[in-house]
């Protein structure tokens, strides 16, 4: 026949560490310890000279201890007491250390803070051709490309910069930097179709002018997938009030081969 064993005995409960409270607990008893070692003292300095009213503090010194004995049972409620006490204390102190809510919303509203500068609109007209073209080419770091560089020069078969766009397509760019007045015309554009993806490997092509564009050069660029930037494409780009141009979408795609 088995024995049957009983598992698990009596439970130890245990309080958690109460830092605060401890504390408190420790400054009442030292409180205590030293009226007591106060009261020994004045007592045997004045027993020699006046016996009955040494009498008197060793009365008053054992009423004292018989106090509290009765109020130990109560000294837990005392120390909560304390510890509640100094909490409310410290919230008092974060409270006026904290910074007042809706401070700067005051301020905004009352016109201190600095509203953002508007951007600046660029006269691309007034450039020449090579600081047209390293323009272009910092509109196109600036949107995602830190890789633009002006290629543009003597054989440069149309490419003036070429980028890596933020989706991995190479960008070829051809700046035109006409006066008022002047056109694009389709014979540029097809001069920059035929060696923007033949020769350079375009997988977006753009022609950016400070003109405009014509309009059978438009229809060929139509044609030919090249996004045509004119001078108020431009701004927008520039102002940051349009997307760069390599996101437009080609009505129809260059074809292979």
């Amino acid at each position: 026949m088995g024995t049957r064993i009983r598992r698990g005995g009596r439970g130890v409960r245990g309080r958690a560490f109460d830092l605060r409270r401890t504390a408190v607990g420790f400054v009442f008893l030292a409180l205590m310890v030293c009226g007591a070692g106060l009261a020994v003292r004045a007592a045997l300095a004045t027993a020699e000279r006046h016996p009955v009213l040494a009498g008197l503090s060793l009365a008053a010194l054992v009423a004292g201890v018989v106090a509290l004995l009765r109020v130990r049972r109560g000294r837990r409620a005392a120390a909560e007491a304390a510890a509640a006490a100094v909490e409310a204390a410290y919230e008092v102190v974060d409270a006026a250390l904290e910074e007042p809510a809706g401070a700067v919303r005051a301020d905004d509203a009352a016109g201190t803070v600095p509203a953002p500068e508007p951007v600046r609109p660029v006269d691309y007209a007034a450039m020449d051709p090579y600081d047209f073209e390293e323009a272009v080419a910092a509109l196109c770091r600036r949107d995602g490309c830190p890789d633009a560089e002006v290629v543009g020069g003597a054989g440069d078969l149309g490419a003036d910069v070429v980028a890596t766009t933020p989706d991995g397509r190479r960008l070829v760019v051809q700046c035109k930097r006409y006066t008022d007045g002047n056109k694009v015309g389709s014979q540029d554009l097809q001069r920059f179709g035929g060696t923007c993806y033949a020769v350079h490997g375009a997988e977006a092509a753009v022609v950016v002018t400070t003109g405009d564009f014509t309009e059978p050069a438009l229809e060929y660029a139509e044609q030919c997938g090249i996004v045509c930037v004119g001078l108020d494409e431009l701004t927008a780009w520039s102002e940051g009030t349009a997307p760069p141009p390599w996101y437009a979408e080609a009505t129809v795609q260059p074809a292979e081969g």
